[in-house]
């Protein structure tokens, strides 16, 4: 999957409103809005760049508000919605590469099986700081990657890192940026 959420316009021609959250369709066919993706295409792209099992989102139910800012929500609520925000903003669709938030990648990243780099100590502490390094020794995918540590036996997801010609560049929200030294 592409990840760029186009698919059939839909039949009626609706606008996406940007100031209120509609409920993602649950498949291309029953699209009304142009461009809008639909929960299979986001609960394949979790599965097929991530390696997420598509259980992890079970009971809960997928929003747009925005042009391409997803948020999950464990639960339901009528569509649209005019809330200021409902669950959590998990991908940033709507442009040629979908990318995860920090948010969603540590909060359901933790089984991942597919594009995560296990970050050590130092590498960790330069990535939570928000500094790019180089990492030559990654040989997966390009893109957003889910970066992890391993934490008292475990592998944990701290973020979301771009990585492109050998750099791992940190995406970690300046508010969220901690010098851990």
């Amino acid at each position: 999957m592409s990840g760029d959420g186009s698919g059939a316009d839909g039949a009626n021609g609706e606008e996406n409103d940007g100031q209120r959250f509609d409920r993602l369709p649950e498949t291309a066919d029953e699209r009304v809005v142009a461009g809008r993706p639909t929960r299979e295409e986001v609960v394949d792209w979790w599965e097929e760049r991530y390696g997420l099992a598509p259980e992890t989102w079970d009971g809960h139910t997928f929003w747009e508000k925005g042009k391409g800012k997803i948020w999950a929500f464990a639960g339901d609520l009528v569509s649209p919605t005019p809330v200021e925000a409902v669950g959590m903003r998990v991908i940033r669709a709507r442009q040629e590469h979908w990318k995860p938030s920090t948010d969603a990648v540590q909060r359901f990243c933790e089984e991942a099986t597919k594009n995560v780099v296990v970050l050590e100590p130092a590498e960790a502490e330069r990535f939570v700081r928000g500094e790019d390094q180089e990492l030559d020794r990654w040989e997966g995918d390009w893109g957003y990657l889910v970066a992890a540590h391993e934490f008292e036996g475990r592998v944990e997801p701290i973020g979301v890192g771009l990585y492109l010609h050998g750099e791992l560049r940190s995406t970690v929200p300046k508010g969220r940026q901690e010098d851990l030294s």
